[in-house]
């Protein structure tokens, strides 16, 4: 597969699917680009070119010790997309990949794109605040860090049972997905995890919304207990103008394993339009 340099000279692993316009597809906190490979042959056999990479201190990328801001992360996107070429592209992001998607709409304008996707996304301010009665509250995620240093293997097998909605009678995925999820996460550094985690649950994309200017698919499952509908999904539809919002009943953060078929067939849908 190939690699590219962003502007500050991090090498990303790139996927580089089919033939055709491009979609580029950025992942979800604290996976890889290996999430999308369903998705990525279904667009692939679609007739278009599906674009996934390893964030930045992710999976088989380069581990550098900053740059896990926002501004940087949609500076890699931007890179990403230069390195594909084409000026009909559209962009999905996935949880945590949400927020590179509405700050490459504000930071670089949205340059070159057709359409836009967010899934179970981050989108707009996960941070429970006065104005943001909705969020998380911040000692949530002071447990998460907490947890990740005190033995991150520990916590992200009890992670990612939330995450799939997995319960004692109720097995949404199997163990095996789980276990895969988990070695994923176990390839990020520690510094990328704990820097990348506290990005995404303090950034304030409400700001980036009004720069949407193409049509945007949002999915939200009902019951994610990662990132709740409420004060994402839902409130990134009422703040984006072109945006059709698609609620999973039930479904939980990682629809695209849990829902997967469905998932697959609604984001081509919508790239085919």
């Amino acid at each position: 597969m190939p690699r590219i340099k962003t502007r500050d000279g991090v090498e990303l692993y790139v996927k580089d699917w089919g033939q055709g316009r491009p979609v580029v597809l950025l992942h979800g906190w604290p996976l890889t680009a290996d999430t999308f490979d369903d998705l990525s042959l279904a667009i692939a056999d679609a007739g278009m070119r599906a674009i996934s990479y390893d964030r930045r201190g992710f999976g088989r990328s380069e581990q550098h010790f900053d740059g896990y801001d926002y501004d940087t992360l949609s500076d890699d996107l931007a890179d990403v997309l230069a390195w594909a070429g084409g000026n009909d592209a559209t962009i999905i992001g996935f949880s945590m990949g949400g927020g590179e998607v509405a700050r490459y709409m504000s930071r670089h304008g949205g340059a070159n794109l057709r359409s836009a996707a967010l899934v179970a996304s981050v989108v707009p301010y996960m941070l429970q605040t006065d104005d943001n009665p909705e969020g998380t509250p911040q000692s949530t995620f002071d447990e998460m860090a907490q947890g990740m240093q005190d033995d991150r293997a520990h916590f992200f097998a009890g992670f990612f049972k939330d995450f799939y909605g997995v319960g004692m009678f109720d097995k949404a995925v199997s163990d095996e997905v789980l276990e895969w999820s988990e070695r994923q996460a176990m390839m990020a550094g520690l510094k990328p995890t704990l820097a990348c985690a506290k990005a995404f649950s303090s950034t304030d994309f409400r700001p980036d919304l009004a720069a949407f200017e193409v049509p945007t698919l949002i999915i939200h499952g009902t019951s994610d207990q990662t990132v709740p509908i409420d004060a994402a999904g839902r409130a990134a539809a009422a703040g984006i103008r072109q945006a059709t919002l698609l609620e999973y009943d039930g479904a939980p953060h990682g629809l695209f394993a849990t829902h997967k078929q469905r998932f697959i067939e609604d984001v081509v849908a919508f790239l085919r339009h």
